[in-house]
């Protein structure tokens, strides 16, 4: 069985991995800017997650991100909802926030579950790959 967990680790690791280096690829313009903003939301979400659930978590991602689609919320919910979504084999086209709101108790904990463990990855990839704040730079 660790085996195959760790497969699954891999996995996330390098779709993490792949999704935050993206983020320096969006807009050169505002590469830094953007790289700081996402890293400092990838860090929060994952207690964001915990302390309101999921599905706040992906509703206050996507209110936030509003109509752009090149900011930190919108990655970061898209970034999201494209593993979850793949792992738990639903159907890719859906959004994870209006598909994770449709499934009873067992599937909605299956994807915190997955979603916790992806964003534990990208929080990682995140700090180490991308600029920090500017309250954090000298």
């Amino acid at each position: 069985m660790s085996s195959k967990r760790q497969t699954i680790e891999q996995k996330r690791a390098a779709q993490a991995y792949k999704d935050v280096t993206n983020v320096d690829n969006v807009d050169q313009q505002y590469r830094a800017e953007l790289g700081r903003k996402y890293n400092s939301l990838a860090r929060s979400a994952p207690a964001l997650v915990q302390s309101n659930g999921l599905g706040q978590a992906l509703a206050f991602w996507r209110a936030k991100a509003g109509r752009d689609k090149k900011g930190e919320h919108w990655l970061l919910y898209s970034h999201v909802s494209t593993w979850v979504m793949q792992e738990l084999k639903a159907d890719p086209q859906e959004a994870l926030l209006e598909w994770v709101v449709q499934q009873d108790t067992q599937t909605y904990r299956r994807a915190t579950t997955e979603t916790m463990a992806y964003l534990n990855w990208l929080k990682r990839f995140a700090e180490a790959l991308l600029p920090e704040s500017a309250a954090n730079e000298q």
